[in-house]
């Protein structure tokens, strides 16, 4: 069975992790869930995900902090990049979420967005996570597309961000936003598998959306190539 690292954050609370899991078991691979101060590299391990969680520091993009920002996790942020950087020099296999968009960004010299306005209602907290709350675009001819199934425009997602990418790191391509303009997919086009979202895949995979849960598969796919 393939194995997938991923790493969490220092404040994460018991089974936060748990989702990712589960989608990640659903598509026949193994995660391992470890500590930012593990230190592990890519040796033994198939592919990367890049989960959700607390906002990437701002000094990594040149910003101070705005009132929105939550505490930075630098152990984390350091780790990550780390992982990403490894990965992208041997062709690791990467599926980013949420933050791991956002922390995808910054590694290839973006920034951030570092809080969007309540009522565009990014940030939806609801006690069933799998429940779309508002529709994507998804730009034509990109990987994502193709994942999610072509011919397609427009996918349903859930979404609980209050921050985005603003300026795209180099080597990047915008593969879906929202109809307000928030970028909600990257993707490295000249990689086997970079691909990033905004919103929370392994929530509606876990609940029966079989869209979503192409992703998964299609990361494991892409492991075997």
């Amino acid at each position: 069975m393939k194995r997938i690292l991923a790493i969490r954050g220092s404040d994460a609370a018991p089974g936060e992790t748990a989702p990712y899991e589960d989608a990640l078991r659903a598509a026949g691979l193994e995660p391992v869930v470890v500590g930012a101060a593990a230190e592990t590299g890519l040796d033994g391990f198939d592919g990367l995900l890049l989960m959700g969680g607390s906002d990437v520091n701002p000094a990594r993009y040149g910003e101070a902090a705005v009132a929105e920002t939550q505490p930075p996790d630098d152990a984390r942020d350091a780790a990550e990049m780390k992982a990403i950087a490894e990965a992208l020099e041997r062709d690791v296999p990467v599926l980013a979420i949420c933050r791991g968009l956002q922390i995808l960004n910054v590694e290839h010299g973006g920034a951030l967005i570092q809080h969007l306005d309540d009522n565009l209602g990014h940030r939806v907290k609801t006690g069933d996570r799998s429940r779309p709350v508002h529709e994507v675009e998804i730009v034509p001819g990109t990987k994502l597309a193709a994942i999610l199934g072509e011919p397609l425009e427009r996918v349903q997602v859930n979404s609980r961000h209050h921050q985005a990418a603003g300026r795209i790191g180099a080597g990047l391509v915008v593969s879906a936003r929202s109809k307000d303009g928030v970028v909600e997919g990257l993707e490295r086009p000249d990689k086997p598998f970079v691909i990033a979202v905004q919103w929370h895949p392994e929530n509606q995979a876990n609940g029966g959306d079989a869209r979503q849960a192409r992703l998964f598969r299609a990361f494991a796919r892409a492991l075997e190539a």
